[in-house]
């Protein structure tokens, strides 16, 4: 005969486990919304909920616990994007943070995921110091990094007899973007002979340009300006400055949909890209296609690709864990783990916790019935293709 004593403490017992299942797991997105890279920072937002969409299967939850994302707007300040931060993990009691859009703030981060002791996934901002030299155990990225740029532009224009100036913005992104397609270009047999650096608010090319061409002016082969850049690109205003007169190409990387609409002029470019929703064919790429276009009237982006990444290895961590937010257990989970991203396939290494990825090479074509210039297939630089070192000081 059961006693009343366990009767009494059964129902307790029933209810404990539904109310421990239903405390949500706090994500904290930080991106900046407003600011030069409003548009980026948007586009992650979208693709985040997508792939929490998909990789849940629609139910938002994972072992019964529901995904509670809270957004904060860092407004590409990197002051801002510490605080909001150390709001999130002290304040709001966040379990992980998915932020920043650009290096700078996403630089100011690190040193607070490590204060807390809890996880921060870096998306989208790249600069190589995040998992370099800034880099601490508690720090993943699930976007590509400079070098990633680096390797698959150099693997796209780098030949022998190939003279390249560099433009790049006068911060962590540029400078270390730089510093990284230089490494990957030796291989190449081609070279660097000059660099400029300028504010990222710069909207006079003029100075520099004329600095470039007369460095080019000097140098016997085939001539080309290789450019990094962040926010409003300055594409356009390099080619009204005429450097095929001077018999000088430019090559820059992809870019988001609406700089790819003022990138027509340019048919013809080569380079290297993270992602463009046409060049790749995959089941998580498909459903996201399908499913932005649907929604949003048109097809994902570069950075909304970056977001659904990021959202799906929260996910799959999470799931590995079987739920569970301890921060250890999160690192051990996420050190090698594989998952599939519009991309393909991804893992973090378990060195610097970088994600490692495909890049694509492409030659821009003007189709007359799209708006933006179409970044054709040319190659994918796979994993292994790709040779990513390892930056940090571990």
């Amino acid at each position: 005969m059961i006693s009343r004593r366990l009767l009494l403490a059964a129902p307790m017992l029933g209810l404990a486990v539904p109310a421990q299942a239903a405390n949500p797991i706090k994500i904290a997105l930080i991106q900046d919304k407003t600011g030069p890279l409003e548009a980026y920072a948007k586009q992650m937002i979208v693709g985040f909920n997508l792939g929490i969409e998909y990789a849940t299967k629609g139910t938002g939850a994972v072992a019964g616990r529901k995904l509670e994302i809270k957004e904060k707007d860092s407004q590409f300040k990197p002051d801002l994007g510490r605080s909001l931060l150390a709001e999130s993990f002290g304040d709001d009691d966040a379990d992980i943070a998915v932020g920043g859009s650009g290096s700078a703030v996403a630089l100011a981060m690190l040193p607070v995921a490590q204060e807390y002791k809890k996880v921060l996934i870096v998306c989208p901002a790249v600069a190589d110091s995040i998992t370099g030299d800034k880099w601490n155990r508690y720090i993943f990225r699930t976007s590509r990094n400079s070098t990633h740029d680096a390797i698959s532009n150099a693997l796209a224009i780098g030949k022998p007899g190939t003279v390249i100036a560099t433009l790049g913005q006068d911060y962590a992104f540029g400078r270390d973007g730089v510093a990284a397609f230089k490494v990957a270009l030796a291989a190449t047999g081609a070279k660097v002979v000059h660099e400029e650096y300028a504010p990222p608010a710069t909207t006079d090319f003029t100075a520099p340009a004329q600095r470039i061409f007369d460095a080019l002016a000097k140098e016997p082969g085939r001539n080309v300006i290789w450019v990094i850049w962040a926010g409003a690109d300055p594409m356009t205003k390099l080619k009204a400055l005429g450097p095929e007169r001077l018999g000088i190409e430019l090559s820059t990387g992809g870019n988001i949909l609406p700089v790819m609409e003022t990138y027509k002029p340019l048919a013809g470019m080569e380079g290297g890209m993270n992602y463009y929703y046409g060049a790749i064919h995959n089941s998580v790429n498909d459903w996201l296609v399908a499913e932005h276009t649907k929604r949003q009237g048109g097809p994902p982006d570069f950075f909304t690709a970056d977001g659904m990444a990021a959202a799906i290895a929260v996910v799959t961590a999470l799931e590995k864990t079987g739920g569970v937010t301890d921060t250890e257990k999160l690192i051990a989970a996420m050190e090698g783990m594989e998952w599939q991203a519009p991309k393909g396939r991804m893992l973090f290494r378990k060195e610097d916790h970088q994600a490692l990825q495909s890049m694509f090479g492409f030659k821009l074509k003007d189709d007359p019935a799209v708006k933006w210039a179409v970044p054709e297939l040319t190659r994918e630089f796979k994993i292994e293709d790709m040779n990513l070192p390892i930056a940090n000081k571990r």
